[in-house]
């Protein structure tokens, strides 16, 4: 059924509704005319002749709201699927004036019998009339059956999502299986603030430093814009590749200049080239159904296609200040090749979406010809940084049928990293480990049935993290 169509049924079912209350008085007076005119009927026979009336009319009520709601979840996308043509078959056979029949005169009502039956005959030799009750159908349409079922089924089907919340899944979840194509174009700006005590000297009788005491200040934005290219294979199996190309600008500040701790100095440095370029493959393990939510695996793997951070030199930029150093170049990417396992979980209660990941990062060692930044220097070594953990839950809300929002939690850790030079055995470095937390806000709107545009913005809850991502994406699928 078509929307416009299941907004006409939902507008006709309202109406009679509305005209529920009139039709009632409507066949409620000739109804009491013929009751006053029964001879031989004590009061209580009438009364019990009443109540019996009272009941159908109940469950014609019943039967029509039950209506109503199924053309609701129709509309909205959540109705059992083949719903809105089995509406049809379960509204109950009309009047001629729209409304469903009436009732029989109360002189056809048999005060004795204990419900009305099909096929069964009145005192007066009538037959009645039996009404659909919610979920039933008109005899001979089949409509009983299929509403009986609605309960159970509803369960074992796939829910249909909104459009919003397809555009949630696959932001926050993963690519959308039955599509086969999606071009998703992003550009984000992390920015990093970071203040550390600097020390140039000495200690003396190990409790008294003398030297320079300084502030130093690093403040860096990096711009990444990629290209994340999706293709479903199956509709349980999908891959992508996605190709960064990173932009940094760092500005360094210390104290110092001159001597004076109160003088700044400062520095400036740019690099931009491609980052490092990753890809994945997913597998849909369960689809989400009444009881079990949306389960996707995946494994991606990112190659040190960027720019190494071992091997940059650090030198004097001023020559008044000794202690302002800036590396040469900047680097784009992290210099290794990782795997990662993952696992998400996504469950849809209509308009509110819960979801959440769950991942390990395995670093590859690797040997560099220099990892010193020291200028003149070369030293040689195997570098192997910490496994990360990562995981993450959220909520989004559907608060129409094309915008949605969402917020989310996300934690990695990464313990220290390794070095072994050569004929030694690996040492750690100290300081490596790290703990990065950020709470995540996210808006979303669908244009079109191709188009969907995400924002985000993230704000470091840790020192490890950045300060705050702000990030959009242009989702296109074919």
């Amino acid at each position: 059924m078509s929307k416009l169509s299941t907004r006409g049924a939902y507008h006709a079912c309202r109406i009679k509704l509305a005209a529920i209350p009139a039709a009632v008085l409507v066949m409620g007076l000739p109804q009491g005319v013929s009751a006053q005119a029964l001879s031989g009927q004590s009061v209580e026979e009438r009364l019990t002749t009443l109540m019996r009336v009272v009941d159908e009319q109940q469950r014609q009520i019943h039967s029509l709201e039950a209506q109503v709601t199924r053309l609701e979840m129709t509309q909205r996308g959540r109705g059992l699927a083949g719903a809105a043509q089995g509406d049809a078959a379960v509204v109950p056979p009309p009047g001629a004036d729209g409304l469903p029949v009436q009732l029989p005169p109360l002189a056809q009502v048999d005060p004795g019998s204990t419900g009305p039956t099909s096929g069964a005959s009145s005192a007066a030799g009538a037959p009645t009339t039996t009404l659909p009750g919610p979920g039933s159908g008109a005899a001979g349409t089949g409509g009983g059956m299929q509403g009986s079922a609605i309960g159970t089924t509803q369960k074992a089907a796939q829910p249909v999502r909104t459009e919003a919340e397809n555009a949630v899944v696959q932001r926050e979840h993963a690519p959308l299986f039955d599509r086969k194509l999606t071009l998703d174009w992003g550009l984000s700006d992390t920015y990093y603030d970071r203040r550390q005590l600097q020390l140039s000297g000495f200690l003396a009788l190990d409790a008294i430093f003398l030297g320079n005491i300084n502030l130093g200040q690093t403040k860096s934005h990096q711009v990444m814009a990629d290209l994340d290219a999706r293709y479903g294979l199956t509709d349980r199996i999908s891959f992508d590749v996605d190709v960064p190309y990173v932009y940094r600008h760092s500005n360094f500040i210390v104290g110092g200049a001159g001597g004076a701790a109160g003088a700044l100095s400062d520095a400036s440095g740019s690099s931009s080239a491609i980052g490092d370029v990753n890809f994945g493959i997913y597998y849909q393990l369960l689809k989400e159904t009444g009881d079990w939510p949306d389960i996707v695996g995946s494994v991606r793997v990112k190659a040190p296609t960027g720019t190494s951070p071992f091997g940059i030199k650090l030198v004097q930029v001023d020559p008044n200040n000794t202690s302002l150093v800036a590396p040469t170049k900047l680097p784009t990417g992290t210099g290794f090749w990782n795997i990662t396992a993952g696992l998400s979980v996504l469950k849809t209660y209509d308009p509110v979406v819960l979801f959440g990941s769950l991942s390990y990062t395995y670093n590859l060692a690797r040997s560099f010809s220099d990892v010193s930044s020291v200028e003149g220097q070369t030293s040689p070594a195997k570098v192997k940084l910490g496994d990360v953990i990562q995981w993450g839950a959220g909520v989004a809300l559907a608060f129409s049928e094309k915008d949605s929002a969402s917020v989310s939690y996300t934690m990695a850790i990464e313990p220290e990293s390794e070095t072994q030079a050569p004929g030694q055995g690996w040492q750690k470095v100290p300081g490596s480990e790290t703990v990065a937390a950020a709470v995540n806000f996210g808006l979303n709107h669908v244009v079109n049935k191709h188009l969907t545009i995400n924002g985000s913005v993230s704000i470091g809850l840790t020192p490890d993290a950045p300060n705050f991502v702000v990030g959009v994406r242009f989702p296109y699928t074919f």
